[in-house]
């Protein structure tokens, strides 16, 4: 079997399952079938109103648990249960959720009392923990997407329409606000910070900058300095690349090898024909 990923451990076991923790959308579907092509056992975690529901579908009930944002202990139970040699957490869960509408078990609650700070950093750090005491290896979120990455250069060809220097400032003022762990993008305009991403999220922050209606914006998206990527992983797609159009946004400036853009070949297709540019640094 050809190498599925280098970011897997060096004494990584074919033979043992990997639990996915599946959060929405895309992102934990390409990574399953990922592994699935590589022929590797896998099972899954999915949660009540998150993960897709053709997803969940695609497993054997005896392969898949179903449970409720916060039950961590019914989690550490089904993965013990599935034999799990790994897991790997992959995408989003709506980021209210971590505050409200979740339904913590006793497990989550007892993790939770010991955070002096509570926010996904933290929250998911815990939690990437206590699957490690129970002797599972909690993987790269990267693993099986290397495909997927974004690679330096202007991935979408043709010629930058943004001066270079305006790309550096934006990138500065990425790298200096992840490091505050307040986001991992801003929206910059010839040296002006129009928009910095918080806790809503990217799409958000896209739409906040359009209020300006303004040209020659800047999207730059980063990772920390010390980014975990067991669970944090800057992802690019589609929908983000919608929301840009209808901001006026036409330059996206993504961290080369740290950063997945989900359906790449796809998303820089549409990138190209909205006349939109991505650039991996």
């Amino acid at each position: 079997m050809n190498n599925p990923s280098k970011f897997l451990p060096d004494d990584f076991d074919s033979s043992l399952p990997i639990t996915v923790i599946a959060g929405k959308e895309t992102y934990p579907v390409l990574t399953i079938a990922s592994i699935r092509q590589y022929g590797l056992p896998v099972r899954l975690i999915a949660f009540e109103g998150e993960t897709r529901e053709d997803l969940i579908d695609s497993f054997d009930t005896a392969e898949r648990a179903v449970i409720k944002v916060g039950q961590l202990g019914h989690m550490l139970k089904a993965m013990s249960k599935f034999k799990s040699g790994y897991a790997l957490m992959a995408g989003q869960v709506t980021p209210r959720r971590l505050f409200k509408g979740a339904h913590p078990d006793a497990k989550a609650l007892l993790i939770l009392a010991t955070l002096k700070e509570r926010n996904a950093e933290t929250i998911f750090g815990a939690i990437a923990s206590e699957i490690e005491k129970i002797g599972i290896h909690q993987l790269d979120a990267r693993c099986f997407l290397d495909h997927e990455l974004a690679q330096n250069g202007l991935m979408t060809g043709g010629k930058l329409k943004v001066e270079q220097a305006y790309i550096d400032h934006g990138i500065r003022i990425a790298r200096e606000t992840s490091k505050l762990n307040i986001g991992q993008g801003v929206v910059v305009r010839k040296g002006t910070v129009i928009a910095a991403e918080a806790f809503e999220g990217t799409d958000d922050m896209l739409r906040r900058a359009n209020k300006f209606k303004t040209d020659q914006l800047i999207f730059v998206k980063t990772a920390k300095p010390n980014q975990d990527y067991r669970f944090d992983v800057p992802v690019f797609g589609l929908r983000t690349l919608e929301v840009m159009r209808e901001a006026g946004i036409t330059l996206a400036c993504l961290e080369a090898g740290r950063t997945i853009i989900l359906e790449k070949e796809k998303t820089l297709a549409q990138a190209r024909e909205r006349g939109i540019q991505i650039l991996g640094y």
